[in-house]
């Protein structure tokens, strides 16, 4: 695939460049509006100033910004060690160097999406519904397609893409609420005689704050639909079963209620777009996603499972190729492989219990029954059932009751260690004394350890 990596990178730079024209054209326009004939040095000033903002952004925790906006948390491989298993196969299968970050989403919509701009900042999200909706195949073809954009380079092109496409829509915005409730320019304009001129440019403006933004969003849709087939593409490759991706993408379209985390500015980056539910997007250039029917024909028209078939069964579908002649011609023949017959990795109730100790939720059980889960911040020492009204202690790490070692002069003014006794060797949850929630996983057996907020150290006995 590195010949189309080659391609991705071409089509990136030309995109790029075009939006990047784009960007100018309405940052000048913007400066003769609104400071004057003359003031489009100005406007395209402000218009490099406001993708330098953004582009810094970009280059330093765009990728945590994105995962914050979907209220993603990262998991440990002991929260669910199958789904760190289906990350593997499928690192080992791309040939991808470094194995991604894996992060839960609390959305009973099954969907997932890529982010990174590097091998450390690269991450997996997922969301709850799709860790008990999809069985272990259709979460397997869903794993590597998203880790085909991250092999392909495909998520640093549509983060950068957005970065320019919004710079455009903050300076069309600001042309729009110029031309409609200022008029400072047009005023002066007329004072000094240039009516005529400035209604020109008024005019032009305006076609620019119009068009630029939508010139711009139509060319990073155009190319985020191809990216997904090309993603098709390898993930059917790596699965060696295609079906596994196709009928996934048919449960996810399928969803009854749209993502209650994904915004028109995330959408892009998700398997599919998270704002329908119910049906499939309508298929037109305005698309951030390639019809899902369309995916899904593709995908069951493969007579075996590498490019070459994949190849074949768009140019049936779609008519035109896809995918570069080098690329197919040194990719290797790959039969489809017998379904694996596994159902979903979690069941709704682990899934649920995964989102709870993410979130740092302390799980607590009356003697009457009932469980509940306290938050993490919670203060007070305990908590009263509901149903029955006893008064419950929850859990938090206490003193030892043995007077520390003495310590070392360099160290003295360390806190000495809290003490905390585990029951059973399940999931553990508690408090440290400064707030923080503690999870122990049942394959925890160090004798310590460490808050990751105070850095205090918690001895753990049985």
């Amino acid at each position: 695939m590195w010949e189309q990596i080659r391609a991705n990178r071409r089509r990136s730079a030309a995109l790029i460049t075009l939006m990047a024209v784009v960007l100018v054209l309405v940052g000048y326009t913007a400066g003769e509006l609104i400071v004057g004939p003359g003031g489009g040095a100005i406007g395209l000033l402000i218009g490099l100033l406001i993708w330098g903002i953004q582009m810094m952004v970009y280059l330093t925790n765009s990728d945590s910004i994105l995962l914050n906006q979907a209220y993603a948390r990262e998991l440990k491989r002991d929260d669910s060690p199958r789904l760190f298993n289906i990350v593997d196969e499928m690192r080992l299968a791309s040939g991808l160097e470094f194995m991604p970050r894996i992060y839960l989403v609390d959305d009973a919509a099954p969907n997932a999406f890529a982010v990174g701009r590097n091998s450390e900042t690269s991450a997996i999200a997922v969301t709850s519904g799709l860790m008990y909706r999809l069985n272990r195949d259709e979460l397997q073809g869903v794993i590597a397609h998203e880790m085909s954009h991250l092999k392909n380079r495909d998520v640093q092109f549509m983060t950068l893409a957005a970065v320019m496409l919004g710079s455009i829509v903050i300076l069309a915005e600001i042309v729009r609420r110029w031309t409609w409730y200022g008029g400072r320019g047009s005023r002066r304009s007329n004072e000094r005689g240039g009516g005529q001129a400035q209604v020109i440019i008024l005019l032009l403006g305006l076609v620019f704050a119009i068009l630029g933004p939508l010139m711009a969003q139509l060319l990073y849709f155009a190319c985020s639909r191809k990216r997904e087939f090309l993603a098709d593409a390898c993930a059917a490759q790596y699965t060696r079963y295609p079906e596994g991706l196709a009928s996934a993408l048919e449960r996810i379209s399928q969803a009854a209620a749209a993502s209650s985390h994904a915004s028109k500015a995330t959408a892009p980056m998700f398997i599919v777009n998270p704002l329908y539910a119910g049906g499939d997007e309508p298929d037109s250039v305005f698309s951030s996603h390639p019809s899902t029917a369309e995916r899904i024909r593709v995908l069951r028209g493969m007579a075996g499972a590498s490019l070459k078939d994949y190849e074949e069964a768009y140019r049936r579908a779609k008519g035109g190729g896809l995918i570069g002649t080098s690329s197919l011609g040194s990719a290797p023949q790959e039969s489809i492989r017998a379904p694996s017959d596994e159902g979903p990795i979690e069941t709704r109730h682990d899934a649920m219990n995964m989102i709870r100790r993410a979130h740092g939720y302390l799980p607590i059980q009356c003697s009457c029954g009932l469980k509940f889960s306290v938050p993490e911040g919670y203060e007070q020492d305990h908590i009263r059932c509901v149903r029955c009204g006893n008064l419950l202690p929850v859990p938090t790490a206490v003193a030892a009751t043995e007077a520390p070692a003495a310590a070392p002069p360099l160290i003295a003014q360390v806190q000495p260690p809290l003490q905390y006794k585990r029951d059973g060797q399940g999931w553990a949850s508690f408090r440290c004394s400064c707030g923080r929630t503690i999870q122990i996983s049942p394959g925890f057996a160090a004798p310590f350890i460490r808050c990751a907020n105070c850095g205090r150290q918690i001895n753990v006995t049985s």
